[in-house]
């Protein structure tokens, strides 16, 4: 076998499962500003999740709306079909959480408005010729996606085993909430780069749209940390540091920046597949005893009977 052979990505068949979107609820009547109890920084660091992520997975599923017709892989067809049902209800359940930060005096507006400007005008559509300058700025966002993606599934395998929140008495719903959206983050960890390598698979633009995405990611979240800690009314001088964010990572409250540092050079190996990474039976394990993931079952089979 040629060395060329040997580092093309090769995905683990059995971590495949088929893919539905989950429609879960969540009430947020009972939980408090700081979920994690005495540690508004760890807090407020997750909480980005809630500013970034609902523009940013109705982006996703723009954006794969228009890659489906490009798509001759009929599994990978019906994977993309249910990434979007899936991303849809993350944005939708995440988008829920901001009325509730609100009402407890934390208004996220003026940086969601910020967010909303960045998926829907700097990464939007744009008026270009049909041919090649409309399918290269395709490509370029489905390449994005995938980078962003490998990032969404790292963080869903931490919450996953995230073990030291759960010793920490953190809010129960907040942490349903992580988990459902991490195990099925877990769960189709591969299509997006899967669709890419079909649309595309140029490492140039994966490697180019890796530094962009990772460098975005680490912008936007360390202004959300801030925005968050400086507005929030129960703190007199609140602050955000990457110092605070790595002695919170070796506490097991966040992500250990070694492990996002390690996370780079596998994303950028040329035999990088997601489905070497996480696991699906772990996230189907979690997904199968989530609180909203029973209901949400439960209120399937109910509707299907009636």
């Amino acid at each position: 076998m040629s060395n060329t052979q040997a580092r093309l990505p090769r995905p683990v068949e059995s971590e495949w499962t088929a893919l539905k979107a989950r429609k879960v609820s969540f009430s947020w009547d009972d939980t408090p500003l700081h979920w994690v109890p005495d540690d508004p920084f760890a807090t407020h660091t997750i909480n980005v999740l809630h500013l970034l992520l609902p523009a940013g997975e109705r982006w996703f599923v723009h954006v794969y709306k228009q890659v489906l017709p490009l798509i001759r892989d009929e599994r990978l067809r019906a994977d993309v079909i249910g990434f979007i049902g899936q991303e849809a209800m993350h944005s939708q359940a995440h988008d829920e959480v901001l009325p509730h930060l609100k009402e407890l005096g934390l208004d996220p507006t003026p940086y969601t408005a910020q967010v909303d400007w960045l998926f829907e005008k700097l990464l939007g559509d744009r008026t270009l010729p049909p041919g090649k300058a409309r399918r290269w700025w395709l490509l370029e966002r489905v390449a994005l996606i995938a980078a962003i993606e490998h990032y969404t599934a790292f963080l869903g395998d931490w919450v996953l085993n995230a073990t030291e929140l759960d010793r920490r008495g953190a809010d129960p719903t907040m942490l349903d909430l992580l988990r459902w959206h991490g195990a099925e983050e877990v769960e189709h960890r591969s299509v997006a780069f899967e669709l890419f390598q079909h649309v595309d698979g140029s490492y140039r633009r994966r490697a180019r749209t890796w530094a962009t995405a990772f460098t975005a990611l680490v912008f936007l979240w360390q202004r959300g940390a801030r925005f968050f800690m400086e507005n929030d009314p129960t703190l007199a001088d609140g602050r955000a540091t990457f110092k605070d964010f790595y002695v919170a990572g070796r506490r097991g409250v966040l992500p250990s920046t070694g492990a996002m540092l390690r996370s780079i050079p596998r994303y950028l190996s040329r035999a990088y597949h997601p489905s070497q990474e996480g696991s699906t039976e772990q996230a189907v394990a979690y997904l199968a005893s989530s609180p909203a993931a029973v209901a949400a079952s439960r209120a399937e089979k109910g509707a299907g009977a009636a």
